[in-house]
């Protein structure tokens, strides 16, 4: 693949991104603000131009730009670039309010532009294997989906646990669901910072009946990063730490009018090893080539966003239910 992509971030998760474009051939430059973060570009990316300026970019022909900075400077940099006739992939979120990540949308679309949103585990292949149970039916009918997404630390002082963590679940949850969820409630706390959630519990009710619960945290004497769904014939288990997919053969039945369980084995399915950002990249690089949409799209990210917003919603009235409208949904499958 050709040299196609300046990243703009060198930090904690865009030093990623730089390694990923690199080792693709697809990294024309690299944009960081900081004296640190342009030393560590520099290892890892020797012979790249880094610079500080994201002007002195965008006045470039390098056609796209990926942006891996703070959340709040998202909706800023992202218009900038549209506007500047580039392609984008950004981090997760989109922007900070539905109405910003509109705008993005509409901008792209108008400009002919690619805009894909950083959902990186939408590429992980566990997940893509665990979507493949649910579309099959391998699962029976899906009655319930529950995350969590538990760590000490990274602890953020420019958005809450909500906003950090629980973006992954909500996108899975989606394109597992197909569908967006009619009602959202959401309840937490904030104990580090004022006003800053550390700790939230989201659930979403869909149309159909299937439930499903986000617990996020920070503030967690161990790390978990777990998605469990219960299907009427089968359960599956998505654990991301031990890097396993399992199938279980259990479910619950009515025997003479009463419900029991059946018990059977754990099933370990295999899935690709290979790293899902590096996914997430080649499909970017891809969507630039063919200029077909990604999977993880501008109108993918808008629906995240539009749950998250709700979420937010509910959190700051203390888990007054929010009612979302009924929208059409675009599962996009790349």
């Amino acid at each position: 693949m050709s040299q196609e992509v300046v990243v703009v971030g060198c930090g904690y998760w865009g030093k990623n991104l730089v390694r990923n474009f690199k080792e693709l051939n697809a990294l024309a430059m690299v944009c960081e603000a900081t004296e640190s973060g342009r030393a560590t570009a520099a290892a890892l990316a020797p012979h790249i131009p880094i610079i500080a300026e994201i002007d002195q970019a965008l006045k470039t022909d390098i056609p796209a730009v990926v942006i891996a900075t703070p959340a709040e400077t998202h909706y800023q940099l992202t218009q900038r670039a549209l506007e500047a006739g580039k392609d984008v992939m950004v981090e997760k979120p989109l922007a900070l309010t539905y109405e910003q990540g509109a705008h993005l949308v509409k901008l792209a679309e108008e400009r002919g532009r690619i805009l894909m949103v950083g959902h990186v585990l939408e590429y992980h292949p566990a997940v893509a294997q665990l979507l493949a149970l649910v579309r099959t039916g391998a699962l029976g009918k899906v009655h319930y989906i529950y995350s969590n997404r538990l760590s000490l630390g990274k602890v953020r002082r420019e958005e809450n646990i909500l906003w950090s963590f629980a973006p992954h679940d909500v996108a899975i949850i989606l394109r597992l669901m197909g569908a967006m969820p009619f009602q959202v409630i959401a309840c937490g706390g904030s104990y580090i910072q004022p006003n800053i959630a550390d700790v939230t519990v989201t659930n979403l009710l869909f149309d159909n009946g299937v439930r499903a619960h986000i617990h996020v945290s920070w503030l967690h004497p161990f790390k978990e990063q777990r998605l469990v769904v219960i299907g009427s014939r089968k359960m599956a288990s998505f654990d991301d730490v031990a890097k396993k997919l399992i199938l279980y053969d259990q479910r619950v039945e009515v025997q003479e009018g009463q419900p029991v369980p059946v018990k059977g084995q754990g099933e370990e399915v295999a899935f690709s090893q290979d790293e899902p950002l590096r996914l997430e990249c080649r499909a970017f690089l891809e969507a630039l080539n063919t200029r077909h949409s990604p999977l993880t799209d501008g109108r993918s990210g808008l629906h995240v966003l539009e749950v998250l917003q709700a979420a937010q919603r509910s959190l700051v009235m203390n888990g007054e239910p929010v009612t979302l409208p009924i929208n059409s949904f675009n599962n996009n499958q790349g």
